[in-house]
């Protein structure tokens, strides 16, 4: 075997990409209900109104990964399912459906993660500036209290926020998820508040019930340079590195945010900025969530490249080259499954206050339709999970205190600005009849589970 006994295995999802429901049972509307209903901004006009309704069909849901082996399920709350306006005001129904959620996930075994926040804000609250509005430090402390008092007596394991860099600089720079705004200043401001709220929620969840493993999950990366006599390169993916890997893992262990970046924002950051704000940064969490899909190239950035004007998520001259190495996903990104070994050793290595890891989000994209026999023989996903569990158990070996990994995703779903034209899932769903269908990766990760790895020992090791 590779792993050991304790190791957890889990598949992941979120609200917004398979509830549905979402004028059910007194939900408000979401930033992302606005997003997609705005023409143009998601492909072939999709919305998550259905999704894959399983606000209706959990129980079926939970049954697939019981049948599979899961032991752990890794799903997000929707705030406006729970305070429909973000608001003190409850909506009772919403926390009974997460209530029937979490004791169906019990019944069957299965370990509950929970994230607070997935991307879905109440759009309530962002007509009042949301995550630009420094009044969100306190109303995400408050919802997250909330949630716990209602559901940490069965639910030990928290995730405060999922990808705090999408939300500031796709949802607030580049625009091309919600809720679509492009400008810098507003997004300095939601990466400092996002790494406020993480801090804050802790503290709040810990003075409701202090005995929650509570972290974040955070999309990380490796930045690779094949000139590193090009100082242009080497400067932006140092920049970059600390736009994406640094800045919120830093805050919450250092109370400090890269200095490269401190310098290159400026008085944009010193703006948003109180007395005290870098001491409430820094809190203690249980682990780290790392969200890990492939690694980034970097090329000299040409003089189209422009950040702003060509929608970079990159406040600065930065290109992500063409020519990555291997078979890219539907997505376009490499598969590079010794990223993430080199990644996890990279952060057991430079951030030791970190005493937990876990592989919250690792998956790839590609469109498998069943066959003739109903199969789904999608063996290139199952090839994907094969070399990044590998990669987990290579890192291990070499120190790296990883104790999870959540495939992604369960199933296919709403890929976000993608729409329904991504499938991410080792399970298939028909979106007209919501017909699930378990993948050949789904059979090869249920073998890993199973054997503990064992199954993985003929690859090279």
């Amino acid at each position: 075997m590779l792993f050991d006994d304790d190791f957890r295995w889990g598949t992941a999802t979120s609200s917004y990409q398979i509830e549905g429901a979402t004028r059910t049972d007194g939900r408000g509307p979401s930033i992302w209900d606005t997003f997609a209903a705005t023409p143009g901004k998601v492909v072939n006009g999709d919305n998550g109104d259905l999704a894959c309704d399983h606000y209706n069909r959990f129980k079926e849901d939970i049954a697939i990964m019981k049948d599979l082996g899961i032991q752990a399920y890794r799903f997000s709350l929707a705030w406006s399912r729970l305070f429909p306006q973000g608001t003190s005001v409850r909506e009772n129904r919403g926390f009974d459906f997460y209530n029937r959620l979490t004791d169906s996930l019990l019944e069957a075994g299965i370990e509950p993660l929970v994230t607070a926040y997935h991307w879905d804000l109440p759009q309530g609250l962002q007509d009042k500036g949301g995550w630009a509005n420094r009044d969100i430090v306190e109303q995400f402390a408050d919802y997250t209290a909330s949630a716990v008092d209602t559901f940490g007596d069965r639910i030990n394991n928290w995730v405060t926020i999922n990808e705090p860099w999408c939300i500031t600089w796709l949802g607030h720079l580049n625009g091309i998820h919600a809720p679509g705004l492009r400008d810098l200043d507003t997004s300095i401001a939601v990466a400092h508040h996002t790494a406020l709220a993480h801090a804050d929620a802790v503290r709040a969840m810990r003075s409701v019930n202090p005995a929650l493993k509570i972290g974040s999950a955070l999309n990380m990366t490796n930045f690779r340079v094949a000139d590193e006599t090009n100082f242009e390169v080497v400067e932006a993916a140092a920049l970059a590195d600390s736009q994406l890997n640094r800045w919120w893992l830093d805050a919450q262990i250092l109370g400090a945010y890269p200095q490269n970046l401190v310098e290159f924002y400026g008085s944009k950051l010193d703006s948003v900025l109180k007395a005290d704000d870098m001491q409430k940064l820094q809190v203690e969490t249980d682990f780290l969530g790392i969200n890990y899909y492939n690694d980034n190239f970097l090329a000299a950035a040409r003089p189209s490249d422009a950040p702003l004007s060509q929608g970079s998520p990159y406040p600065f001259p930065h290109r992500v080259d063409g020519s990555a190495p291997g078979d890219l996903t539907d997505m376009g990104w490499p598969q590079t499954p010794g990223g993430l070994r080199d990644l996890l050793v990279r952060v057991s290595q430079e951030w030791p206050q970190v005493k937990e890891l876990s592989i919250t989000e690792n998956g790839a994209a590609f469109d498998y339709e069943p066959d003739e026999s109903g199969e789904v023989n999608d063996l290139r996903r199952a090839n994907y999970l094969d070399d990044h569990i590998v990669a987990v158990a290579e890192a291990i070996r070499d120190g790296a205190p990883v104790k999870s990994y959540f495939a992604w995703s369960l199933l296919d779903n709403f890929e976000w600005a993608e729409g329904y034209a991504k499938r991410f899932g080792i399970v298939h769903v028909d979106f007209k009849t919501m017909k699930r269908t378990p993948k050949a990766s789904a059979r090869k990760y249920s073998e890993i589970i199973a054997t503990r790895g064992a199954s993985l020992l003929a690859r090279k090791y």
